[in-house]
């Protein structure tokens, strides 16, 4: 795929915003046969997909951190068995805990009174659902893959929605059904703040490439209808 004028500038931001994850140790990466049947688009979504993984993997670690009662409620459960089903591969994609809601419509069940169950789980299957479904379902791209820009920015108006629910619902009680942003801690608003970045700059590169336009809509950030993935 030829990249037009516009999209090779958002491509070099996008290696610019991605340049430390291109490297270890200070050293590039060796090169890679299967690197061949990848375009430039190919390489940058791959770059981006680590990276909002790396971001919610962060994210994930945060929120348990900050509300360790979630994690008390399955007996036994550990970090990094909740992160092997957000982030594994392959990745499961049904979660009876969660009544096999996955993405978007796993999100409500974090801000639902009713819900008994692990909110910080619901909320990152939400999550990382999202991106996952805004990228495919796939963990690396190839020529004949298709992306949709549309998805991509769905996830980025849903991500706004979520960080403002974190900041403002409220159990009956008073308390916020997560414990996550402080006066002294926006750690996690600067968080999703960065996935929002990205999904966004993914979403401008690959309708750049492929001239296909965004369909923005009008969803603020306190609507109570997340868009489709």
């Amino acid at each position: 795929m030829r990249l037009t004028r516009p999209s090779l500038l958002a491509v070099l931001v996008a290696i610019g915003l991605l340049l430390g994850g291109c490297a270890t140790n200070g050293k590039p990466r060796p090169f890679q046969l299967k690197n061949l049947a990848k375009s430039e688009i190919d390489m940058v979504t791959d770059l981006h997909i680590q990276a909002v993984n790396k971001l919610a993997r962060e994210l994930t670690i945060k929120l348990y951190k900050r509300n360790p009662r979630e994690l008390a409620k399955n007996e036994g459960m550990t970090i990094e068995r909740r992160l092997e089903l957000l982030l594994g591969s392959p990745r499961p994609i049904k979660h009876p805990e969660l009544n096999n809601l996955y993405a978007e419509k796993a999100i409500p069940l974090a801000f639902d009174p009713s819900f008994n169950g692990d909110r910080v789980f619901a909320l990152m299957v939400g999550i990382t659902g999202m991106l996952h479904a805004s990228y495919n379902y796939r963990d690396e791209f190839y020529m004949l893959n298709e992306i949709d820009q549309q998805k991509l920015y769905n996830s980025a108006r849903n991500l706004e929605a979520v960080a403002w629910r974190l900041n403002t619902y409220r159990q009956p009680n008073g308390e916020p059904f997560l414990f996550a942003n402080s006066e002294q801690n926006m750690s996690f608003e600067r968080l999703l703040g960065k996935l929002i970045a990205h999904q966004d700059m993914m979403a401008r590169i690959v309708s750049d490439s492929t001239n296909r336009a965004i369909n923005t809509v009008v969803h603020g950030i306190a609507s109570t209808t997340l868009l489709p993935i």
